[in-house]
């Protein structure tokens, strides 16, 4: 069984995870990477404590004090407006402190933030593009399913 953590983006703190825990039933998205019938076991799901993220120092130990492996920086880091400009450096910091593997994202990019997000400048000047590349591959019929 894979033991894993859920950290969203303190800006959507009264989210009630619908979709991350939709995508982890059906392993689409970062979830595609646990095979269907691996057991995974969701440990902890918490925010980045809003900017600059300051769970992120503690909120991953009290994770991996709970077994957690993998940590999964949700999907709304990246498709949130504007996206977070830390992702990247939340990644490296829990790999870093803590020795845990970080996902970045969750569920698959809804059809209608990719359409949206794909046309902003930013989301490419913040290499948020390249960080999202993994939950685009999703066919297009499922991206449309989680608008």
């Amino acid at each position: 069984m894979t033991k894993i953590g859920i950290i969203i983006c303190g800006r959507y703190q009264t989210c009630g995870g619908g979709k991350c825990f939709r995508a982890l039933r059906e392993r689409r998205g970062s979830f595609a990477r646990y095979a269907p019938d691996e057991q995974v076991e969701v440990v902890g799901y918490s925010t980045c404590g809003g900017c600059p993220g300051g769970n992120i120092e503690y909120v991953p130990e009290e994770m991996k004090k709970n077994g957690a492996e993998v940590i999964h920086l949700a999907t709304c880091f990246l498709v949130g407006y504007p996206p977070c400009p830390d992702t990247a450096r939340f990644k490296a910091f829990i790999e870093t402190a803590h020795g845990l593997q970080v996902e970045i994202g969750s569920h698959p990019i809804p059809q209608k933030y990719l359409e949206r997000h794909a046309r902003l400048p930013f989301w490419q000047e913040q290499d948020t593009f390249r960080l999202a590349a993994p939950l685009m591959a999703e066919a297009d019929e499922i991206k449309l399913a989680y608008n």
